[in-house]
C-alpha cells in the first residue's frame, strides 16, 4: 500500500524487494576470477566465526550465515532466501574466503552416478502426498 503497510490478506513474507542481483554482488557474475561456479548441490555450513560476527554482516550475508546453522545446499539457500542462484554462489564464496562458512563440494564422480539418482527418485516416491497416498511407481 502507499503508506507502506501490508495489504489485507497479503503474505507478510510476500514478494522480495526488487534489488538487482548485480547490486548485491557488486557487479560480479562469478565467485572467483577463474569463472568456476559452485555446483548447486554444494553443502555450506556456518562456522563459529561466522556466527560470532552475524550481527555485523550485510543483509544477504547475514541471512545466508543464519540459515547455515544447519548444512544446506546452495540450491536450498537460494530457494529459501529467494535469492538468485548465482548471487548465493558469489556470496557463499565471499563468506568462505572470510572464514564464515565451510563449503563441502561433493565428489563429481558420485553426483553423476545413476544409482544415486535412482535412490533419490525412489525416496521421493516413498513420501506420501497430502492425502497420505503414495505416488505411483514405474
Amino acid at each position: 500500500m502507499a503508506d507502506g503497510s501490508t495489504p489485507p490478506g497479503a503474505d507478510p513474507g510476500g514478494p522480495v524487494p526488487a534489488v538487482r542481483p548485480f547490486l548485491v554482488t557488486a557487479g560480479r557474475v562469478a565467485p572467483d576470477p577463474s569463472g568456476r561456479t559452485m555446483p548447486v548441490e554444494t553443502q555450506v555450513v556456518a562456522t563459529a566465526a561466522g556466527l560470532a560476527v552475524l550481527d555485523r554482516l550485510a543483509f544477504e550475508q547475514h541471512d545466508i550465515v543464519a540459515a547455515c546453522r544447519i548444512p544446506q545446499s546452495i540450491a536450498e539457500l537460494a530457494a529459501r532466501l529467494r535469492l538468485h542462484l548465482n548471487v548465493v554462489r558469489i556470496l557463499a564464496e565471499d563468506l568462505r574466503t572470510a572464514g564464515q562458512l565451510t563449503v563441502h563440494v561433493p565428489d563429481s564422480g558420485v553426483t553423476h552416478d545413476a544409482s544415486v539418482l535412482r535412490r533419490l527418485i525412489d525416496g521421493l516416491r516413498a513420501i506420501p502426498d497430502s492425502r497420505g497416498v503414495l505416488r505411483d511407481t514405474d
